[in-house]
Protein backbone atom coordinates (compact mmCIF):
# COMPACT_ATOMS: atom_id res chain seq x y z
CA UNK A 1 0.00 0.00 0.00
CA UNK A 2 1.28 3.65 -1.27
CA UNK A 3 1.96 5.79 1.53
CA UNK A 4 -0.24 8.73 2.76
CA UNK A 5 2.73 11.12 1.16
CA UNK A 6 2.99 8.75 -2.03
CA UNK A 7 -0.81 9.47 -2.84
CA UNK A 8 -0.37 12.86 -2.05
CA UNK A 9 2.67 13.30 -4.56
CA UNK A 10 1.30 11.84 -7.28
CA UNK A 11 -2.21 13.75 -6.94
CA UNK A 12 0.18 17.21 -7.30
CA UNK A 13 2.01 16.15 -9.93
CA UNK A 14 -1.26 14.98 -11.75
CA UNK A 15 -2.71 18.67 -10.68
CA UNK A 16 0.73 20.52 -11.91
CA UNK A 17 0.71 18.21 -15.58
CA UNK A 18 -3.22 18.88 -16.34
CA UNK A 19 -2.67 23.01 -15.48
CA UNK A 20 0.36 23.31 -17.95
CA UNK A 21 -2.40 21.21 -20.41
CA UNK A 22 -4.92 23.92 -19.74
CA UNK A 23 -2.59 26.66 -20.08
CA UNK A 24 -1.07 25.21 -24.00
CA UNK A 25 -3.06 27.77 -25.95
CA UNK A 26 -2.55 30.54 -23.28
CA UNK A 27 0.03 33.24 -24.17
CA UNK A 28 3.37 32.73 -22.82
CA UNK A 29 3.91 35.85 -21.18
CA UNK A 30 0.82 34.77 -18.46
CA UNK A 31 3.14 31.60 -17.51
CA UNK A 32 5.67 34.01 -15.92
CA UNK A 33 5.53 35.96 -12.17
CA UNK A 34 4.62 39.17 -12.43
CA UNK A 35 6.08 41.80 -9.69
CA UNK A 36 2.99 41.05 -7.53
CA UNK A 37 3.42 37.45 -7.46
CA UNK A 38 6.90 38.23 -6.41
CA UNK A 39 5.11 39.76 -3.24
CA UNK A 40 3.07 36.92 -2.36
CA UNK A 41 6.05 34.45 -3.00
CA UNK A 42 7.94 36.32 -0.43
CA UNK A 43 5.05 36.96 1.58
CA UNK A 44 4.65 33.30 1.90
CA UNK A 45 7.78 32.42 3.36
CA UNK A 46 7.64 34.53 5.59
CA UNK A 47 4.56 33.03 6.61
CA UNK A 48 6.23 29.30 6.67
CA UNK A 49 8.85 30.83 8.81
CA UNK A 50 6.78 32.13 11.57
CA UNK A 51 5.13 29.21 11.72
CA UNK A 52 8.03 26.79 11.67
CA UNK A 53 9.13 28.90 14.51
CA UNK A 54 6.64 27.74 16.93
CA UNK A 55 7.72 24.22 16.45
CA UNK A 56 9.42 21.99 18.86
CA UNK A 57 13.19 20.89 17.78
CA UNK A 58 13.47 18.11 15.27
CA UNK A 59 9.34 18.03 14.86
CA UNK A 60 8.79 16.97 11.24
CA UNK A 61 5.78 18.92 9.83
CA UNK A 62 2.86 16.66 8.30
CA UNK A 63 3.43 17.88 4.60
CA UNK A 64 6.61 17.91 2.71
CA UNK A 65 7.76 21.10 1.91
CA UNK A 66 8.14 20.01 -1.61
CA UNK A 67 4.01 19.31 -1.42
CA UNK A 68 3.39 23.33 -0.45
CA UNK A 69 5.86 24.56 -3.03
CA UNK A 70 3.92 22.57 -5.89
CA UNK A 71 0.79 23.63 -4.23
CA UNK A 72 1.72 27.18 -4.45
CA UNK A 73 3.37 27.12 -8.11
CA UNK A 74 0.16 25.81 -9.22
CA UNK A 75 -2.15 27.82 -7.33
CA UNK A 76 -0.14 31.24 -8.45
CA UNK A 77 -0.09 29.49 -12.42
CA UNK A 78 -3.74 28.84 -12.55
CA UNK A 79 -4.73 32.44 -10.92
CA UNK A 80 -2.18 34.27 -13.63
CA UNK A 81 -3.97 32.06 -16.48
CA UNK A 82 -7.56 33.32 -15.51
CA UNK A 83 -6.25 36.79 -14.64
CA UNK A 84 -3.61 37.94 -16.99
CA UNK A 85 -4.54 38.04 -20.34
CA UNK A 86 -0.86 38.91 -21.61
CA UNK A 87 0.50 41.49 -24.06
CA UNK A 88 -2.04 42.70 -26.48
CA UNK A 89 -2.94 41.02 -29.16
CA UNK A 90 -2.00 43.73 -31.39
CA UNK A 91 -4.88 41.93 -33.91
CA UNK A 92 -7.24 39.16 -34.58
CA UNK A 93 -10.96 38.78 -35.21
CA UNK A 94 -12.10 40.12 -31.56
CA UNK A 95 -9.70 42.93 -31.31
CA UNK A 96 -10.55 44.44 -35.36
CA UNK A 97 -14.31 43.80 -33.74
CA UNK A 98 -13.27 45.95 -31.21
CA UNK A 99 -12.64 48.72 -34.02
CA UNK A 100 -15.41 48.25 -35.83
CA UNK A 101 -17.91 49.26 -33.00
CA UNK A 102 -15.68 51.79 -31.92
CA UNK A 103 -16.23 53.14 -35.19
CA UNK A 104 -19.72 52.84 -34.77
CA UNK A 105 -19.84 54.89 -31.65
CA UNK A 106 -17.59 57.46 -33.10
CA UNK A 107 -20.28 57.64 -36.05
CA UNK A 108 -23.14 58.09 -33.71
CA UNK A 109 -21.40 60.22 -31.03
CA UNK A 110 -19.12 62.76 -32.67
CA UNK A 111 -20.09 62.09 -36.44
CA UNK A 112 -23.54 64.69 -34.92
CA UNK A 113 -20.79 66.91 -33.11
CA UNK A 114 -18.91 67.62 -36.26
CA UNK A 115 -22.29 68.40 -38.50
CA UNK A 116 -23.68 70.60 -36.24
CA UNK A 117 -22.63 73.40 -38.65
CA UNK A 118 -25.89 72.36 -39.82
CA UNK A 119 -27.92 72.94 -36.92
CA UNK A 120 -26.17 76.24 -36.45
CA UNK A 121 -27.55 77.44 -39.71
CA UNK A 122 -31.02 76.09 -38.77
CA UNK A 123 -31.35 77.37 -35.60
CA UNK A 124 -30.13 80.45 -36.26
CA UNK A 125 -33.02 80.82 -39.06
CA UNK A 126 -35.41 79.47 -36.78
CA UNK A 127 -34.57 80.72 -33.28
CA UNK A 128 -34.67 84.22 -32.40
CA UNK A 129 -31.63 84.16 -29.99
CA UNK A 130 -27.33 85.06 -30.89
CA UNK A 131 -25.34 82.69 -32.66
CA UNK A 132 -23.08 83.16 -29.80
CA UNK A 133 -26.18 81.26 -27.39
CA UNK A 134 -26.61 78.63 -30.33
CA UNK A 135 -22.87 77.68 -29.98
CA UNK A 136 -23.57 76.74 -26.30
CA UNK A 137 -25.76 73.93 -27.33
CA UNK A 138 -23.20 72.64 -29.52
CA UNK A 139 -20.21 73.40 -27.21
CA UNK A 140 -21.88 72.23 -23.76
CA UNK A 141 -22.26 68.57 -25.75
CA UNK A 142 -18.73 68.40 -26.17
CA UNK A 143 -17.65 69.22 -23.33
CA UNK A 144 -19.62 66.53 -21.64
CA UNK A 145 -18.41 64.03 -24.27
CA UNK A 146 -14.72 64.87 -22.55
CA UNK A 147 -15.04 66.08 -19.37
CA UNK A 148 -17.51 62.55 -18.42
CA UNK A 149 -14.34 61.21 -19.47
CA UNK A 150 -12.45 61.05 -16.10
CA UNK A 151 -15.22 58.96 -14.43
CA UNK A 152 -16.38 57.04 -17.76
CA UNK A 153 -12.89 55.75 -18.17
CA UNK A 154 -12.62 54.58 -15.00
CA UNK A 155 -15.40 52.30 -15.36
CA UNK A 156 -13.50 50.42 -17.99
CA UNK A 157 -10.55 49.86 -15.74
CA UNK A 158 -13.61 48.87 -12.83
CA UNK A 159 -15.14 46.19 -14.97
CA UNK A 160 -18.39 48.17 -15.46
CA UNK A 161 -18.03 48.66 -19.18
CA UNK A 162 -21.50 47.10 -19.93
CA UNK A 163 -23.49 49.07 -17.41
CA UNK A 164 -22.26 52.79 -18.99
CA UNK A 165 -22.41 52.15 -22.13
CA UNK A 166 -25.78 50.49 -22.10
CA UNK A 167 -26.53 54.12 -19.75
CA UNK A 168 -25.17 56.21 -22.52
CA UNK A 169 -27.24 54.35 -25.06
CA UNK A 170 -30.58 55.18 -22.95
CA UNK A 171 -29.83 59.14 -22.89
CA UNK A 172 -28.43 59.12 -26.25
CA UNK A 173 -31.93 57.83 -27.78
CA UNK A 174 -33.65 59.85 -25.15
CA UNK A 175 -31.82 62.72 -26.40
CA UNK A 176 -32.37 62.26 -30.07
CA UNK A 177 -35.92 61.73 -30.23
CA UNK A 178 -36.62 64.66 -27.42
CA UNK A 179 -34.80 66.47 -29.85
CA UNK A 180 -37.24 65.80 -32.33
CA UNK A 181 -40.42 67.17 -30.52
CA UNK A 182 -38.36 70.10 -29.39
CA UNK A 183 -39.53 73.86 -30.57
CA UNK A 184 -37.93 76.13 -28.09
CA UNK A 185 -34.46 77.03 -27.18
CA UNK A 186 -34.33 75.69 -24.26
CA UNK A 187 -35.61 72.39 -25.10
CA UNK A 188 -32.82 71.97 -27.77
CA UNK A 189 -30.54 73.15 -25.20
CA UNK A 190 -31.48 70.20 -22.93
CA UNK A 191 -32.04 67.85 -25.74
CA UNK A 192 -29.35 68.11 -28.12
CA UNK A 193 -26.60 69.95 -25.63
CA UNK A 194 -27.37 67.88 -21.94
CA UNK A 195 -28.60 64.80 -22.98
CA UNK A 196 -26.70 63.90 -25.91
CA UNK A 197 -23.66 65.60 -24.22
CA UNK A 198 -23.96 63.33 -21.31
CA UNK A 199 -24.72 59.93 -23.69
CA UNK A 200 -22.01 60.90 -26.05
CA UNK A 201 -19.41 61.00 -22.45
CA UNK A 202 -20.89 57.74 -21.61
CA UNK A 203 -19.83 56.19 -25.02
CA UNK A 204 -16.74 57.87 -26.14
CA UNK A 205 -13.48 57.75 -23.77
CA UNK A 206 -14.31 53.97 -22.33
CA UNK A 207 -14.92 52.69 -26.08
CA UNK A 208 -11.55 54.40 -27.03
CA UNK A 209 -9.84 53.47 -23.69
CA UNK A 210 -11.04 49.57 -24.68
CA UNK A 211 -9.63 49.43 -28.21
CA UNK A 212 -6.27 50.72 -26.84
CA UNK A 213 -6.15 47.78 -24.35
CA UNK A 214 -6.01 45.24 -27.72
CA UNK A 215 -3.13 47.03 -29.30
CA UNK A 216 0.08 47.95 -28.70
CA UNK A 217 2.29 48.00 -31.75
CA UNK A 218 -0.37 48.81 -33.91
CA UNK A 219 -2.77 50.98 -31.23
CA UNK A 220 -2.14 54.62 -33.74
CA UNK A 221 -3.30 52.61 -36.80
CA UNK A 222 -6.05 50.78 -35.05
CA UNK A 223 -7.19 54.58 -32.85
CA UNK A 224 -7.45 55.78 -36.77
CA UNK A 225 -9.70 53.62 -37.80
CA UNK A 226 -12.09 54.21 -34.76
CA UNK A 227 -11.89 58.26 -35.66
CA UNK A 228 -13.16 57.64 -39.24
CA UNK A 229 -16.33 57.42 -37.74
CA UNK A 230 -16.33 60.82 -37.13
CA UNK A 231 -16.08 61.45 -40.88
CA UNK A 232 -18.36 58.43 -41.88
CA UNK A 233 -21.14 60.52 -39.32
CA UNK A 234 -19.98 63.94 -40.41
CA UNK A 235 -21.34 63.49 -44.16
CA UNK A 236 -24.39 61.23 -43.34
CA UNK A 237 -25.94 63.70 -40.84
CA UNK A 238 -25.49 66.54 -42.59
CA UNK A 239 -26.89 64.50 -46.14
CA UNK A 240 -30.17 63.16 -43.82
CA UNK A 241 -30.86 67.03 -43.22
CA UNK A 242 -30.01 68.26 -46.55
CA UNK A 243 -32.18 66.13 -48.49
CA UNK A 244 -35.20 65.49 -45.67
CA UNK A 245 -35.45 68.51 -44.18
CA UNK A 246 -36.91 70.32 -46.84
CA UNK A 247 -39.29 67.23 -47.37
CA UNK A 248 -40.41 65.80 -44.19
CA UNK A 249 -39.71 69.35 -42.17
CA UNK A 250 -36.81 69.10 -38.70
CA UNK A 251 -39.16 66.54 -36.53
CA UNK A 252 -38.41 63.56 -38.96
CA UNK A 253 -35.63 64.50 -39.93
CA UNK A 254 -34.31 64.18 -36.49
CA UNK A 255 -36.35 60.37 -36.03
CA UNK A 256 -34.29 59.24 -39.31
CA UNK A 257 -30.81 59.82 -37.28
CA UNK A 258 -32.53 58.36 -34.37
CA UNK A 259 -33.44 55.08 -35.53
CA UNK A 260 -30.04 54.92 -37.17
CA UNK A 261 -28.51 55.34 -33.92
CA UNK A 262 -31.08 52.76 -32.68
CA UNK A 263 -29.22 50.54 -34.99
CA UNK A 264 -25.51 51.26 -34.37
CA UNK A 265 -26.03 50.42 -30.48
CA UNK A 266 -27.41 47.47 -31.36
CA UNK A 267 -24.73 46.41 -32.97
CA UNK A 268 -21.79 47.60 -30.65
CA UNK A 269 -23.81 46.86 -27.38
CA UNK A 270 -23.83 43.06 -28.71
CA UNK A 271 -20.15 43.03 -29.68
CA UNK A 272 -18.21 44.71 -27.49
CA UNK A 273 -15.74 42.85 -25.71
CA UNK A 274 -13.39 43.83 -22.49
CA UNK A 275 -10.04 41.96 -22.23
CA UNK A 276 -8.45 42.89 -19.25
CA UNK A 277 -9.49 41.58 -15.70
CA UNK A 278 -11.46 44.62 -13.80
CA UNK A 279 -9.05 46.81 -11.20
CA UNK A 280 -10.83 47.41 -8.43
CA UNK A 281 -9.01 49.93 -6.95
CA UNK A 282 -6.73 53.23 -7.84
CA UNK A 283 -8.08 56.61 -7.76
CA UNK A 284 -10.14 58.21 -10.42
CA UNK A 285 -7.44 60.92 -11.09
CA UNK A 286 -3.92 60.02 -11.43
CA UNK A 287 -1.88 62.36 -9.98
CA UNK A 288 1.48 61.45 -10.63
CA UNK A 289 0.58 61.82 -14.02
CA UNK A 290 0.29 65.54 -13.96
CA UNK A 291 4.05 65.54 -12.33
CA UNK A 292 4.69 64.17 -15.91
CA UNK A 293 6.14 67.28 -18.18
CA UNK A 294 5.42 65.45 -21.15
CA UNK A 295 2.35 64.44 -20.08
CA UNK A 296 1.18 67.69 -18.50
CA UNK A 297 2.47 69.67 -21.24
CA UNK A 298 0.53 68.17 -24.32
CA UNK A 299 -2.72 68.29 -22.31
CA UNK A 300 -2.35 71.32 -21.95
CA UNK A 301 -1.19 71.78 -25.86
CA UNK A 302 -4.18 69.88 -26.80
CA UNK A 303 -6.26 72.35 -24.55
CA UNK A 304 -5.34 75.22 -26.91
CA UNK A 305 -5.67 73.34 -30.15
CA UNK A 306 -8.97 72.81 -28.97
CA UNK A 307 -10.18 75.86 -27.85
CA UNK A 308 -10.35 76.88 -31.35
CA UNK A 309 -10.62 73.83 -33.12
CA UNK A 310 -14.57 73.89 -34.06
CA UNK A 311 -15.05 77.89 -34.50
CA UNK A 312 -14.63 76.67 -38.36
CA UNK A 313 -16.88 73.75 -38.41
CA UNK A 314 -19.54 76.07 -36.34
CA UNK A 315 -19.27 79.11 -38.67
CA UNK A 316 -17.87 78.43 -41.91
CA UNK A 317 -21.64 77.49 -43.68
CA UNK A 318 -22.76 80.85 -41.69
CA UNK A 319 -19.10 83.10 -42.92
CA UNK A 320 -20.50 81.51 -46.43
CA UNK A 321 -24.02 82.56 -46.76
CA UNK A 322 -23.86 86.14 -45.00
CA UNK A 323 -20.34 87.08 -45.94
CA UNK A 324 -20.30 85.75 -49.32
CA UNK A 325 -24.01 85.00 -50.38
CA UNK A 326 -23.81 81.68 -50.43
CA UNK A 327 -27.44 79.45 -50.54
CA UNK A 328 -27.82 77.08 -47.70
CA UNK A 329 -27.26 73.64 -49.94
CA UNK A 330 -23.94 75.07 -50.99
CA UNK A 331 -22.91 76.33 -47.44
CA UNK A 332 -23.47 72.58 -46.51
CA UNK A 333 -21.41 71.51 -49.08
CA UNK A 334 -18.82 73.50 -47.74
CA UNK A 335 -19.29 71.85 -44.14
CA UNK A 336 -19.12 68.51 -46.29
CA UNK A 337 -15.77 69.38 -47.94
CA UNK A 338 -14.05 69.69 -44.41
CA UNK A 339 -15.50 66.82 -43.16
CA UNK A 340 -14.86 64.39 -45.95
CA UNK A 341 -11.49 65.15 -46.79
CA UNK A 342 -10.76 64.07 -43.20
CA UNK A 343 -11.11 59.91 -44.33
CA UNK A 344 -7.66 60.22 -45.84
CA UNK A 345 -6.16 62.38 -43.27
CA UNK A 346 -8.02 60.43 -40.18
CA UNK A 347 -6.10 57.11 -41.27
CA UNK A 348 -2.67 57.95 -43.18
CA UNK A 349 -1.01 60.28 -40.20
CA UNK A 350 -2.31 57.25 -37.95
CA UNK A 351 -0.13 54.67 -39.90
CA UNK A 352 2.92 56.19 -39.76
CA UNK A 353 2.72 57.69 -36.44
CA UNK A 354 3.09 53.66 -35.45
CA UNK A 355 6.56 53.76 -36.83
CA UNK A 356 7.41 57.50 -35.99
CA UNK A 357 6.05 58.15 -33.31
CA UNK A 358 1.87 60.04 -32.75
CA UNK A 359 3.49 62.93 -30.91
CA UNK A 360 5.73 63.61 -33.94
CA UNK A 361 3.01 63.27 -36.31
CA UNK A 362 0.58 65.27 -34.47
CA UNK A 363 2.73 68.61 -34.54
CA UNK A 364 2.62 69.27 -38.01
CA UNK A 365 -1.33 69.23 -38.53
CA UNK A 366 -1.40 71.65 -35.14
CA UNK A 367 1.18 73.74 -37.39
CA UNK A 368 -1.29 73.47 -40.30
CA UNK A 369 -4.55 75.06 -38.53
CA UNK A 370 -2.73 77.45 -36.89
CA UNK A 371 -1.87 78.84 -40.61
CA UNK A 372 -5.27 78.49 -42.49
CA UNK A 373 -6.71 80.02 -39.45
CA UNK A 374 -5.00 83.51 -40.20
CA UNK A 375 -5.11 82.45 -44.26
CA UNK A 376 -9.01 82.36 -43.64
CA UNK A 377 -8.56 86.44 -42.95
CA UNK A 378 -7.77 86.73 -46.50
CA UNK A 379 -10.57 84.68 -47.99
CA UNK A 380 -13.28 86.57 -49.97
CA UNK A 381 -14.55 84.41 -52.44
CA UNK A 382 -16.54 81.13 -52.86
CA UNK A 383 -13.57 78.98 -54.35
CA UNK A 384 -11.11 80.01 -52.18
CA UNK A 385 -13.20 79.25 -49.03
CA UNK A 386 -13.70 75.67 -50.51
CA UNK A 387 -9.79 75.01 -50.94
CA UNK A 388 -9.91 76.80 -47.21
CA UNK A 389 -12.67 73.89 -45.97
CA UNK A 390 -10.18 71.46 -47.74
CA UNK A 391 -6.69 72.40 -45.78
CA UNK A 392 -8.03 73.03 -43.08
CA UNK A 393 -10.58 70.04 -42.65
CA UNK A 394 -7.24 68.28 -43.59
CA UNK A 395 -5.23 69.59 -40.77
CA UNK A 396 -7.86 69.21 -37.77
CA UNK A 397 -8.85 65.81 -39.12
CA UNK A 398 -5.36 64.90 -38.69
CA UNK A 399 -5.10 66.42 -35.21
CA UNK A 400 -8.34 65.08 -34.22
CA UNK A 401 -7.66 61.35 -34.88
CA UNK A 402 -4.03 61.77 -33.42
CA UNK A 403 -4.90 63.38 -29.73
CA UNK A 404 -6.12 60.22 -28.32
CA UNK A 405 -3.06 58.05 -30.53
CA UNK A 406 -0.58 60.47 -28.60
CA UNK A 407 -2.51 60.64 -25.83
CA UNK A 408 -2.24 56.65 -25.27
CA UNK A 409 1.25 56.50 -26.75
CA UNK A 410 2.03 58.43 -23.02
CA UNK A 411 0.66 55.33 -21.04
CA UNK A 412 2.83 52.68 -20.37
CA UNK A 413 0.57 50.75 -17.96
CA UNK A 414 -2.25 49.39 -20.02
CA UNK A 415 -4.66 49.42 -16.84
CA UNK A 416 -3.95 52.68 -16.17
CA UNK A 417 -5.34 53.92 -20.08
CA UNK A 418 -8.82 54.45 -19.17
CA UNK A 419 -7.79 57.04 -16.03
CA UNK A 420 -4.99 58.72 -17.86
CA UNK A 421 -7.26 58.69 -21.27
CA UNK A 422 -10.19 60.17 -19.04
CA UNK A 423 -7.86 62.81 -17.82
CA UNK A 424 -6.77 64.24 -21.05
CA UNK A 425 -10.38 64.03 -22.17
CA UNK A 426 -11.09 66.27 -18.97
CA UNK A 427 -8.68 69.11 -19.49
CA UNK A 428 -9.54 69.73 -23.45
CA UNK A 429 -13.40 69.45 -22.52
CA UNK A 430 -13.07 73.13 -20.87
CA UNK A 431 -11.59 74.45 -24.08
CA UNK A 432 -14.46 72.87 -25.92
CA UNK A 433 -16.89 74.17 -24.04
CA UNK A 434 -15.82 78.10 -24.47
CA UNK A 435 -14.52 78.20 -27.58
CA UNK A 436 -17.20 78.57 -30.01
CA UNK A 437 -19.31 80.68 -27.69
CA UNK A 438 -16.36 82.49 -27.36
CA UNK A 439 -15.63 82.83 -31.31
CA UNK A 440 -19.43 84.12 -31.31
CA UNK A 441 -19.59 86.94 -28.84
CA UNK A 442 -16.24 87.94 -31.20
CA UNK A 443 -18.59 88.05 -33.88
CA UNK A 444 -21.43 89.65 -32.37
CA UNK A 445 -19.01 92.25 -30.56
CA UNK A 446 -17.68 93.16 -33.95
CA UNK A 447 -21.24 93.05 -35.37
CA UNK A 448 -20.89 90.24 -37.95
CA UNK A 449 -17.42 90.69 -38.68
CA UNK A 450 -14.64 87.68 -38.10
CA UNK A 451 -11.45 89.31 -38.08
CA UNK A 452 -11.09 89.32 -34.37
CA UNK A 453 -12.25 85.81 -34.08
CA UNK A 454 -9.94 84.58 -36.70
CA UNK A 455 -7.08 86.47 -35.04
CA UNK A 456 -8.03 84.58 -31.58
CA UNK A 457 -7.96 81.20 -33.91
CA UNK A 458 -4.77 81.40 -35.42
CA UNK A 459 -3.29 82.52 -32.21
CA UNK A 460 -4.60 79.96 -30.20
CA UNK A 461 -3.46 77.51 -32.76
CA UNK A 462 -0.27 78.71 -32.37
CA UNK A 463 0.39 78.63 -28.73
CA UNK A 464 -1.01 74.95 -29.19
CA UNK A 465 1.75 73.64 -31.20
CA UNK A 466 4.54 75.44 -29.23
CA UNK A 467 3.40 73.77 -26.17
CA UNK A 468 3.27 70.18 -28.04
CA UNK A 469 6.87 71.19 -29.65
CA UNK A 470 7.84 71.83 -25.60
CA UNK A 471 5.76 68.54 -24.31
CA UNK A 472 8.32 66.33 -27.21
CA UNK A 473 11.60 68.21 -26.00
CA UNK A 474 10.82 67.76 -22.75
CA UNK A 475 10.84 64.06 -23.45
CA UNK A 476 13.75 63.61 -25.92
CA UNK A 477 15.30 66.75 -26.40
CA UNK A 478 15.76 68.56 -29.33
CA UNK A 479 16.72 64.85 -31.34
CA UNK A 480 14.74 65.41 -34.59
CA UNK A 481 14.59 61.32 -35.28
CA UNK A 482 13.54 59.89 -31.74
CA UNK A 483 10.15 58.15 -31.83
CA UNK A 484 7.88 59.53 -29.81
Amino acid sequence: MASPVSRGSDEEKAEVKSTATADDGESLATAWPSPIDGDEIESDAVRDDEANAGEPPGRVKAEPKGMLSLTRTSTRRSALSSKDPGPPPDGGRVAWTQVFCCHLTIFSTWGLITSYGVFQQHYNETLDVSPSAISWIGSVQIFLLFFLGTWSGRALDAGWFHYVYCTGSVFQLLGIFSLSAATEYWQIFLAQGVCLGIANGLHFCPSMSLVSTYFAKKRSFATGLTALGSCSGGVVFPLIVQQLLPRIGFPWTIRVCGFLMVLTNAITITLYRTRLPPRKTGPIIEWSALREPTFTLYCLGMFFNFLSLYFSFFYIGSFGRVQLGMTYPDSINLLLTMVAIGFLWRIVPNYFADKVGPVNVIIPFAAVCAIMMFGWIGIHTRPTLFVYAAIYGSGSAGLQSMFPAALASLTTDLKKAGVRMGMGFTIVSFACLTGPPLAGALIQLRDGDYLAAQIWGGASFMLGTALLIAARTAKVGWHVKRRI
